[in-house]
């Protein structure tokens, strides 16, 4: 009997059978991770693997080697200063993932991380990602760390090995509410969010600290981080005037929002969550997006302590932009090395209660975490968007939320 196929099924069938191939290539690293155990040059323990984990591929691919580049970049330099334990010279090896920000397929790079005997990850970026593979590393023993995540559920969740070199969406969004009502003057928002965990997180604490100082939520939406149409939230922004919209998710989607705003609501402010503030948000808003308010986290790159240092040694070594989050995944392996060394172990049991311990004056300012693995003191950088650039309105230091 032959089979034919119209081209309706095709289309079909074709999405189908793309993922099916993706997970069985998942499945195949998978298998393979156990021969990396076994490599010969491992034979003496003189090899510790760092794993990495973060999109290397799609739309927010830019900032994932971003990432991966300052996270070896902080690899290679603890290589060249020498890293001993127990009287062991130590080799450090980065072994780097594509998650694509997908849930599904971070789960599979976590346990090809897990199963290839990396110490610690240095990942993911987006809370999705980090929530999905967070339960994978904690059973594996495997201490992750990311340089990105901001929901706090990541750090709730009982790991004791899960950290993070940021702050979390509660310092971030009641911040941020507490700069638009106290300086903006804002007193009636409506607010979206872009159904993730990152998204939604950030806009619910924004909401509780801005209903705290006295103003009002007079709507709120939530649509798919995959959507570009705002058409209702326009819509409501018209009938209800409030005095700004604020939008809890990434840049390319705010900056669609942004522009359309400005055009049909031109007194309305768009303020922005954590993940926005950089060049692809000033491309595709253009002058429609002056005026946004932006906090993100960390203080401006120019200001980091030894900023000038890791910026030259960064361009020397690697012909790409320096993105936001570079950094943090810079101190989230400087303070991982750090603490081998302080535990003098490269188990990771002990290296996580070396990192509950520690105190590391890192590029990103001092790294010490609280019993859940936050930033005992995160900073943040309120932005502002003139002339069509990012301009510094506030720097904050806090307490984790």
């Amino acid at each position: 009997m032959k089979l034919r196929l119209c081209r309706r099924q095709l289309a079909f069938l074709l999405p189908a059978l793309s993922s099916s191939l993706l997970l069985l290539s998942l499945f195949s690293l998978s298998s393979h991770a156990s021969i990396t155990k076994t490599n010969p040059e491992d034979d003496d323990g003189r090899i510790v693997l760092i794993g990495y984990a973060g999109p290397l591929s799609g739309t927010s691919a830019a900032v994932g080697k971003s990432m991966a580049n300052a996270a070896q970049l902080a690899v290679d330099e603890a290589n060249k200063r020498g890293l001993q334990i127990q009287g062991k010279q130590m080799q450090l090896k980065l072994l780097t993932q594509d998650d694509r920000t997908n849930p599904r397929t971070a789960e599979f790079i976590a346990r090809y991380l897990v199963r290839s005997g990396v110490v610690g990850v240095i990942g993911h970026w987006n809370s999705a990602a980090s929530l999905a593979a967070a339960p994978i590393y904690n059973a594996g023993g495997v201490i992750q760390i990311s340089p990105a995540s901001m929901s706090n559920l990541y750090t709730q969740q009982g790991n004791r090995a899960a950290f993070r070199t940021i702050g979390n969406n509660g310092s971030a969004g009641s911040y941020t509410a507490d700069y638009a009502v106290k300086t903006l003057q804002a007193k009636r928002f409506l607010v979206v969010d872009d159904g993730t965990p990152f998204g939604r997180g950030f806009v619910e604490q924004f909401s509780r600290t801005a209903r705290e100082l006295g103003a009002q939520i007079v709507g709120s939406h939530s649509v798919s981080d995959k959507t570009s149409d705002f058409n209702a939230v326009l819509a409501d922004a018209a009938r209800l005037r409030p005095d700004a919209v604020m939008f809890g998710g990434l840049e390319l989607q705010a900056s669609t929002l942004a522009r359309s705003l400005k055009r049909r609501n031109p007194d309305i402010r768009f303020i922005g969550s954590s993940g926005t503030v950089g060049l692809p948000f000033l491309r595709a808003a253009g002058a429609d997006g002056n005026g946004s308010i932006v906090l993100e986290p960390g203080l401006p790159m120019g200001k980091m302590p030894g900023w000038k240092n890791f910026e030259k040694n960064y361009m020397q070594k690697f012909d790409s932009n320096i993105e936001l989050f570079a950094p943090f995944a810079y101190d989230a392996t400087q303070v991982l090395i750090a603490a081998m060394r302080q535990a003098n172990s490269t188990e990771p049991k002990k290296i996580a209660q070396a990192l509950h311990e520690i105190r590391f004056n890192g590029m990103t300012g001092m790294i010490s975490f609280n019993q859940d693995g936050d930033l005992n003191n995160p900073t943040f950088t309120i932005y502002e968007v003139e002339n069509q650039s990012w301009v510094v309105k506030k720097v904050i230091t806090g307490s984790a939320n």
